[in-house]
């Protein structure tokens, strides 16, 4: 389907009537909302939501955990909300270090072996919430890592992370990208660009974010860790199944490493046959690392990355959390 929202071809030209209703939808729903015919639900403590407005990860998650971080970091008891997507879970459900990605999600599972936090998922964001803040009473805000669209959860602060795929053709689903149209992005409290993205939207705040990671983690041992430079010279196989694996392919090529790509979808659920290659190492994310332990005969690194926001967003959120009455 993303190969289809890069132009204005035919098969998006045929799609453009379901857009069209999908998008008069969506803005149904949302004046709903926000006239109170459908309720909002608030939670006794703040809520700050990371999302985006196109189909597919911008990088929310790796936001998601820089801003945890830096607000525990600041003295405050954060808890994370995730949706759980592809998880077999029913209901609401804690996750656990040792549990697997096909029970609760890749993404949250990440979020829970790299965060300072607790992580809870449900497709009901307000129920996840709320079993949180029953579990954990002393947590003091909830950070949604996706759920811009997800209005039942009354929210303090939202966080729209934009990328380049957003320069696709600019349409609604499933002529387009876009699960809500760009106007959107002008009543979020704060836009939060991961690379170089040539978007401006008129009186929001602008946040500049660059992935940084060098040093590969082995799969199968935690404490072994290798530079980029120690590849040198092995045939090297790089392994994504993220919203863009085109930015990891990016990143590694910007470590100096030669690698044959391999490209998945979005959420993939590798299978042995995957990762059947020649050579000496597979090089894959965070988020699917998470995956593929014990599906490969050869070694698989993984490169831990972390997000790096310019200027200071957790200053930025929390004086809106302390200074302005909720949305």
């Amino acid at each position: 389907m993303t190969a289809i929202w890069q132009q204005r071809g035919l098969l998006a030209h045929l799609l453009l009537p379901v857009a069209l209703l999908f998008a008069l939808l969506v803005s149904l729903r949302r004046y709903a909302y926000r006239a109170g015919i459908l309720r909002r639900v608030r939670l006794p403590v703040p809520v700050v939501v990371i999302g985006n407005i196109a189909a597919g990860g911008a990088g929310k998650t790796p936001l998601v955990l820089a801003l945890a971080g830096d607000l525990a970091a600041r003295g405050r008891r954060p808890g994370i909300v995730s949706r759980g997507y592809g998880g077999e879970f029913s209901g609401v459900r804690e996750v656990k270090a040792d549990d697997s990605a096909a029970l609760v999600g890749d993404e949250p599972l990440l979020l829970k072996r790299r965060a300072v936090c607790p992580v809870f998922v449900g497709r009901d964001r307000v129920a996840a919430a709320q079993a949180l803040l029953a579990a954990y009473p002393a947590c003091d805000v909830v950070v949604s890592d996706d759920g811009l669209q997800h209005y039942r959860l009354a929210r303090d602060v939202e966080l729209a992370v934009i990328d380049r795929r957003m320069l696709a053709n600019s349409w609604m689903q499933p002529a387009g990208p876009f699960r809500e149209p760009p106007r959107r992005l002008a009543q979020v409290d704060a836009v939060v660009k991961n690379g170089a993205v040539d978007i401006l939207v008129a009186g929001v705040p602008t946040f500049d974010m660059r992935l940084r990671g060098e040093c590969f983690v082995r799969l199968d041992a935690a404490g072994q860790f290798r530079a980029a430079a120690e590849f040198a010279g092995l045939r090297l196989h790089a392994v994504a199944g993220i919203g863009e694996p085109r930015r990891f392919f990016d990143h590694l090529a910007g470590l100096g490493l030669a690698c044959e790509n391999h490209g998945f979808p979005d959420h993939h659920r590798y299978a042995a046959a995957d990762l059947d290659f020649a050579g000496d190492a597979i090089l894959t994310t965070e988020k699917d690392g998470v995956k593929l332990c014990g599906l490969s005969r050869l070694p698989v690194w993984v490169l831990p990355v972390d997000a790096q926001v310019e200027p200071d967003l957790a200053t930025f959120v929390l004086e809106k959390l302390d200074g302005r009455p909720p949305a």
